[in-house]
């Protein structure tokens, strides 16, 4: 599995656990700073927790699953007083990313997202399908304990899924490339990323809070940084794109001004979901284009070697095993699916 090579010594099982917890408590404080309304309940555009907990079980194994209990009790603890409703909060709190997880293995999923079908698995199977247990149990118990009032179920359970579903797909991606990232950076990438970032910090805040709907100008940015930086660039953008989208339609202003809480909802999450899958998507084509023609190049160089061995009257050099792209596979270029 792809880990940490200090967290698997012995005792690193709880230390992964105590660190998980941490990182999932404060992404919940961090998404608690904007909140939304729905029928009388609290709800966020997006929930960082969710991420992170997937990330966490990629990156660290299911094992580390108490870690996810124990942040999602400590982010309820500090807002109210835990009561049986918070049973079934923790349990979906912790069901939908480890459902995730399982039905990312069994995807045979890729945590460098190096082929379309890990963006797709990624989208389909752990954000828009697993997150269904988080956003059904959590509102089904405020509904049984008498928190929600039953005709509030249907709104309050999208926005709850909606929330869990952007957490997945602006967070999970983005620290999984983090973990694989190779420090420092060429010089001619540091001065892209810089250009990059310059113009997204100034024409994000535009698009958002023109008082014409200019959201669309967002896309050529994100375009931008796939092409140029992938998974990093792109995701990074998307979720600057997403939060300076939430702060504007939390505070009614910009494109989102003159819209019921509803109306808010709708369009922040539409906007949101299709930047997210912007990004993701299409940077996993380009690093899925970029390793065929890698792989292209590696087979001509490897011909030409043959060809002159031929020639010279040597016998051909041997050649590696080739890659199955089978996580199990000794010769797979990524070698896991980060999940024992």
């Amino acid at each position: 599995m792809v880990g940490i090579e200090e967290l698997r010594r012995p005792g690193g099982l709880a230390v992964r656990v105590a660190v998980v917890a941490a990182c999932y408590y404060a992404a919940a404080r961090l998404g608690l700073l904007r909140e939304l309304t729905v029928e009388g309940a609290v709800v966020t555009p997006i929930w960082p927790p969710t991420g992170v907990a997937v990330a966490a079980l990629l990156i660290f194994g299911l094992r580390c699953w108490p870690g996810i209990t124990l942040g999602a009790f400590l982010a309820v603890l500090s807002l109210t007083t835990p009561d049986v409703e918070i049973l079934g909060v923790l349990f979906g709190n912790t069901a939908a990313p480890v459902c995730a997880a399982l039905l990312l293995r069994r995807a045979r999923f890729r945590t460098d997202l190096s082929r379309l079908r890990d963006g797709l698995a990624l989208v389909f199977l752990a954000a828009l399908a697993a997150m269904l247990i988080s956003a059904t149990v959590g509102a089904g118990f405020l509904v049984l304990t008498d928190g929600l009032r039953g005709h509030s179920f249907w709104p309050v359970w999208l926005a709850w899924w909606v929330g869990d579903a952007m957490g997945v797909l602006l967070v999970t991606p983005l620290l999984l490339a983090l973990h694989r990232a190779r420090l420092p950076l060429p010089l001619g990438r540091w001065r892209g990323a810089t250009a990059l970032a310059v113009v997204a910090c100034v024409l994000v805040p535009l698009a958002a809070y023109s008082p014409i709907s200019t959201l669309f100008l967002v896309y050529p940015v994100v375009i931008w940084a796939a092409l140029r930086f992938q998974l990093v660039g792109s995701v990074l953008c998307a979720l600057l794109t997403s939060v300076v989208a939430t702060v504007a339609a939390s505070d009614g202003v910009g494109a989102f001004a003159g819209l019921n809480r509803i109306e808010v909802m709708l369009k922040l999450q539409a906007f949101n979901g299709t930047t997210a899958l912007t990004a993701l998507l299409l940077s996993a084509v380009i690093i899925e284009q970029r390793n065929t023609r890698e792989s292209v190049e590696n087979a001509c160089q490897e011909l030409v070697e043959v060809l002159e061995h031929l020639t010279a009257g040597e016998a051909p050099p041997p050649r590696p095993r080739p890659s199955t792209g089978d996580p199990g596979d000794p010769g797979s270029r990524s070698g896991a699916s980060g999940i024992p």
